[in-house]
């Protein structure tokens, strides 16, 4: 294959903190009097080591109409941090009723394709009713559910490869 033949999913490229910055400081700030939740995290490789140039893409189906004020509403896009930490502030005006809280894009070095994943909030109480988790098999359907933290916030690391790979997803 040459340099030609090379598509822009097989890579982020090297420079995507700078050229994406645009998206990150539209997103940042939540503009909505909805409650907000906080999912953080961090995305993990499969030797247990944090990527630190990782990016994280959010649409969040039950946050737009919450936030019509927000340059882009129901979308964010962050970069993970030196220690492969990501954190997404989400606006909740009403339960997601067994729907992802987010869908997730996932872009990152080493990547031939980003990968795209969903979570949930673990105390949802229509989550065992959730369609989309149904289709996952029922040992593996803990790596979609973030973790409620002492402070309100909730806990989700995304795994590439390993023993807890997250469960990534095929759209057509």
């Amino acid at each position: 294959m040459s340099k030609l033949d090379i598509t822009t999913s097989q890579t982020i490229g090297p420079f995507p903190h700078e050229a994406w910055a645009w998206a990150v400081k539209l997103t940042a700030g939540v503009d909505s009097a909805a409650p907000q939740v906080r999912v953080h995290g961090a995305i993990i490789d499969g030797d247990g080591i944090p990527i630190n140039d990782a990016w994280a893409e959010a649409w969040l189906p039950g946050s737009a109409a919450a936030e019509s004020a927000h340059a882009i509403p129901g979308y964010r896009r962050v970069p993970t941090d030196e220690n492969g930490a990501f954190t997404f502030s989400i606006s909740q005006p009403q339960a997601p009723a067994g729907q992802p809280v987010a869908y997730v894009t996932v872009f990152a070095r080493g990547l031939v394709k980003h990968q795209f994943t969903a979570v949930f909030l673990e105390d949802d109480p229509a989550l065992a009713q959730s369609a989309l988790l149904e289709q996952v098999p029922a040992e593996r359907r803990g790596t979609l559910i973030a973790r409620k933290q002492a402070d309100g916030s909730y806990l989700w690391n995304i795994h590439m490869q390993g023993e807890r790979e997250t469960v990534f997803f095929d759209y057509v």
